[in-house]
């Protein structure tokens, strides 16, 4: 790579952008960024500037050599990139109250990631992230894209199989958050433990072991679940209340998001008393960032406000900064990230994206053999990776038949006429940003 490090970042405005930008300071010795481009689109634009100035202010308050640009032209930014960040929202976060309040109405779960409002928020992702991988085939072809954008695994595996760009990375926040949480939990430094994550993003499960190589995993499990209550890593997810019996059975640590399909009920119920009495998840998000942004106006504010953590954004800037720097450095760094499975998980296709534990080097990720699932976990990660296909599929054709077929797939929507019925008043509340279901 050039000595010139330019990074670009395409939803630049996001209120997320000052995490990143804090952890590229904290990381200039190793990573001497001197260009970061935000890019942003036109309504974005009041954001972008507000973001964009507070990027300046901190990192001139750092005194490193970098300079802040702001633009609306995405290709101008991608010129001659090295690495390549996308954090954006297609339809900003009004798209995400589409997503959460229709299937909510229906009595079904709504939430970003998961059920019906994940799979439309991957279809109106995953191609404007292909539009960014063509861009980046002529204008930076040498580059990283570095995906932070939900539901990061099925966009990873989109520019794989669709995009055919094999220099990408899916991060997530919920694996480097549960390497410190349960680390603290087990009395041990998170650098004396090895987290073993295998599976897909937001339905990944993971061993322990520490550095004599004793599987504690059990010990972890006991001390999560034994008693019946835990807190969860995860903003929008209130109690990490799964039964112990159960887990204590797969003798692997669920991802939080397991609670929406082995705790379906309890989860749902929750979600419908907190929509009737204040609204969806996205509405409180939205008067978070709006006083985020407040805060992000003060000419004085040049540091990462504490507020920002309450967004559910908590070490983004690890995850995100700490790739970017172990490709530039091939560093080794060992991380659970989104990547192509190449025989890792044996249970799944070899094309297809795993979010699993591997070592972060400069020419990208190396997986750690996983082998195979025992059916108690096997039989959900196949269903959901099918149904992730099958997503990515419609997304890119706009065929209604292929997105219907996903929806009955769904563990977390009802089959039958109420699943056709969200799915066409999803449709046409999106139908903006959805083209291709309407040409």
């Amino acid at each position: 790579m050039s000595k010139k490090i330019k990074v670009v970042t395409i939803g630049g405005g996001s209120s997320y952008t000052p995490e990143l930008v804090e952890g590229f300071i904290k990381r200039y010795d190793e990573f001497p960024i001197s260009e970061l481009w935000l890019v942003d689109i036109e309504e974005g634009k009041h954001k972008l500037e507000i973001v964009g100035e507070m990027a300046k202010r901190m990192v001139e308050a750092a005194g490193i050599d970098c300079k802040v640009y702001l633009t609306l032209d995405r290709r101008e930014a991608l010129k001659d990139a090295n690495f390549v960040t996308t954090q954006l929202r297609v339809g900003l976060l009004d798209a995400r109250i589409l997503d959460e309040r229709i299937p909510l109405s229906h009595g079904l779960i709504g939430q970003e990631t998961n059920g019906a409002g994940g799979i439309f928020k991957a279809l109106r992702t995953i191609p404007v992230i292909l539009d960014i991988v063509e861009e980046m085939k002529e204008l930076c072809p040498d580059a990283w894209l570095i995906n932070f954008t939900n539901p990061s695994g099925m966009v990873t595996e989109a520019v794989l199989r669709y995009g055919n760009w094999n220099k990408v990375v899916g991060l997530c926040n919920i694996p480097i958050n549960a390497v410190y949480e349960e680390a603290a939990i087990l009395d041990e430094m998170p650098s004396d433990l090895f987290f073993q994550f295998a599976g897909i993003n937001h339905l990944h499960w993971h061993t322990v072991v520490d550095k004599n190589g004793i599987d504690r995993t059990d010990e972890l499990i006991k001390k999560m679940y034994g008693s019946g209550e835990t807190n969860s890593i995860v903003a929008n997810i209130k109690d990490n209340r799964l039964i112990f019996e159960q887990v204590e059975n797969l003798h692997m640590v669920p991802c939080p998001y397991h609670n929406y399909y082995y705790y379906t009920d309890k989860m749902l119920a929750e979600e419908l008393e907190d929509f009737k009495n204040n609204g969806t998840r996205a509405e409180k998000v939205k008067k978070i960032e709006a006083e985020l942004y407040e805060l992000y106006k003060d000419p004085n504010l040049n540091y990462k406000p504490k507020q920002l953590e309450e967004r559910g954004g908590a070490r983004y800037s690890d995850a995100a900064c700490e790739t970017i720097t172990s490709i530039y450095n091939d560093k080794r760094t060992t991380m659970a990230v989104s990547t192509r499975n190449n025989g890792t998980i044996k249970d799944l296709p070899d094309d297809c994206a795993v979010e699993v534990t591997c070592t972060l080097t400069g020419k990208g990720p190396i997986p750690y053999n996983f082998g195979s699932f025992k059916p108690q976990e096997r039989g959900l990660l196949q269903l959901m990776k099918a149904m992730e296909e099958l997503t990515i599929e419609a997304a890119v054709t706009g065929d209604k038949g292929t997105l219907l077929q996903a929806f009955m797939m769904n563990p977390l929507i009802t089959s039958g006429d109420v699943a056709k019925q969200v799915m066409e008043e999803l449709l046409e509340a999106h139908k903006k940003h959805l083209p291709n279901f309407f040409q």
